[in-house]
């Protein structure tokens, strides 16, 4: 399967919480911006922090979600102004994870 392409990496699992970032957090984001070049900036802005552990491009009202994993609110609100600081957005705002009821890696076959 590593041979065809079907396996393209191999991870360890680390408990977040043990590493010092227990806290989730789904950041909902909209922008006025959907040039090519607002959106290369988001993408390399995004693969620059850490903490942003997965970014998707959505459909519907919403332009993008990020997955973040912080140590608590001030270390979230400190990710908060780096992101911002960095890339324009129209709108952000966050949810905090209370309990995560499935978080998994594989993919179903």
């Amino acid at each position: 399967m590593e041979q065809a392409g079907v396996i393209i990496g191999r991870v360890a699992l680390i408990d977040p919480a043990k590493v010092g970032a227990p806290l989730t957090a789904m950041v909902l984001i909209r922008t006025n911006a959907h040039d090519a070049k607002w959106m290369a900036e988001f993408q390399t802005t995004l693969r620059s922090l850490p903490e942003v552990v997965g970014a998707y491009r959505m459909t519907g009202d919403l332009d993008y979600v990020l997955r973040v994993r912080v140590a608590d609110v001030p270390a979230y609100d400190n990710f908060y102004k780096r992101l911002t600081s960095r890339i324009s957005v129209s709108d952000i705002s966050a949810s905090f994870v209370m309990e995560e009821i499935k978080d998994t890696t594989a993919v179903p076959l």
